[in-house]
């Protein structure tokens, strides 16, 4: 009765959601890939909201009653049945009444499943289409019978682009830039390759008077012109790879190239995305709670390695949905933090094989250590770290017995826990009751 239910309010919001289209005629950009959605999708957003009425997906709505969601600028219901019906009167109000409509619509279009992103361009038809990345082993994998499924699947955003349209591709990607070579609309490229139209020097981080990390800062060049971007708050080479796609897609909408990266002054990240948060006794917390996969993971421990601090510590928790290739996944995981980590701390049953094989890979036994629960992580870390302690958090989401939930940890360790609920992730009372 539950799926029933669910699956009929599905058809009913993207009945509403496509009447929305119709009338109020948005100019669409999609943003796939199978790393860094929601993140390029917010700075695209950040950028265009500069100068025109834009609204995004929220969060991660990216699936069938997400994208509806987002369309509408409705929020997520759960399971209340009140909010359901408020959420269609209101649908009914905005597809046939209402003259307020923003005039760009910035949606993360995702693929849990083969046909996801097929079925979304039937009804979804954007002008702009932007692909992150495709790496050999993408998340959700385990629901398609190869990751060369997973990428075709993504592919089809910008095959769905029409020949006026624009592919704002990562040049730093092979498979996107394959892509790229075939398209048949325009292409701008982004990246820190030689090669990329919109393209990011070396990103260098900036500390403050205490040495620690603030944020980043990089120099982007563009059709000769260069100019310099600054972003504080989060860390990440990826993450001003972000912040150079939405550059592009300024420029594919008619935006001056300095104004769109003076634009990403202000910017910061969503909860749990390479968030600098102040850890316990003077401690820096790297939070990128939010989820894991393979090439995220490694993303991460590149940023933990390359900054300052007397300790380098890896909290990690398991990474889902990599079907077969999960074990071999953790091992590679473990072995790349043990090449530099100072203390390595994992949670989850998967998670084990990161200790495992970081133990074997030479990290002494005692600097690890295993924890089937992210908030016992967090308190056992919270009573030891302190200053010139540097501290990735990093893992799937989960539920029910697969939870692992990492922002949990973090937590733990804040020095200001009263502000969790701003600065981490999944802090909702919908959360909170749906995973004690």
């Amino acid at each position: 009765m539950k799926t029933l239910l669910r699956n009929m309010t599905t058809r009913i919001m993207q009945a509403l959601a496509e009447r929305a289209l119709l009338r109020h005629k948005p100019f669409i950009i999609g943003v796939t890939g199978s790393v860094g959605k929601t993140t390029t999708k917010d700075a695209i957003a950040h950028v265009l909201g500069r100068h025109t009425s834009v609204r995004k997906s929220e969060k991660s709505f990216n699936s069938e009653i997400g994208l509806p969601l987002a369309i509408l600028g409705l929020p997520n219901a759960w399971s209340s049945p009140l909010g359901w019906t408020k959420n269609i009167i209101a649908g009914l109000r905005i597809a046939y009444f209402s003259n307020e409509f923003p005039d760009v619509l910035v949606l993360e279009i995702g693929a849990d499943k083969p046909g996801d992103i097929g079925r979304a361009m039937e009804w979804i038809h954007p002008l702009i289409g932007v692909l992150t990345r495709l790496p050999d082993r993408p998340v959700h994998v385990e629901n398609f019978a190869t990751p060369e499924l997973v990428r075709v699947e993504k592919a089809k955003l910008i095959s769905a682009l029409p020949d006026s349209g624009i592919f704002i591709a990562n040049a730093d990607d092979e498979r996107v830039m394959k892509l790229a070579e075939d398209a048949h609309m325009k292409v701008i490229s982004y990246g820190f390759g030689p090669g990329a139209t919109v393209r990011g020097g070396k990103p260098k981080i900036e500390l403050d008077g205490s040495n620690h990390p603030v944020g980043m800062s990089m120099n982007v060049t563009y059709d000769n012109a260069e100019t310099q971007v600054v972003v504080s708050g989060v860390l990440g080479e990826h993450i001003l790879g972000s912040a150079l796609a939405a550059i592009a897609v300024g420029i594919a909408r008619g935006i001056d190239f300095i104004a769109a990266a003076k634009d990403m002054e202000g910017w910061v990240t969503a909860p749990g995305r390479m968030r600098i948060i102040e850890g316990r006794g003077g401690a820096v917390i790297i939070d990128d709670s939010y989820n894991a996969s393979p090439v995220a993971m490694h993303a991460a421990l590149d940023t933990l390695r390359s900054l300052p601090g007397k300790q380098h510590i890896a909290v990690l928790g398991d990474m889902l949905e990599l079907g077969k290739y999960s074990d071999e996944e953790h091992r590679e995981v473990g072995a790349y933090a043990a090449s530099f980590v100072t203390a390595l701390v994992v949670v989850g049953k998967r998670a084990r094989l990161i200790a495992e094989s970081a133990i074997k890979a030479g990290l002494p036994a005692d600097r690890v250590r295993i924890f089937t629960n992210s908030v016992e992580a967090g308190e056992a870390l919270s009573r030891e770290i302190g200053e010139g302690d540097v501290l990735l958090v990093k893992g799937s989401q989960g539920s029910g017995e697969n939870m692992i939930r990492m922002e949990r940890a973090t937590k733990q360790m804040m020095a200001h826990i009263e502000d969790a609920k701003y600065l981490l992730v999944r802090q909702e009372l919908a959360w909170e009751k749906q995973y004690k």
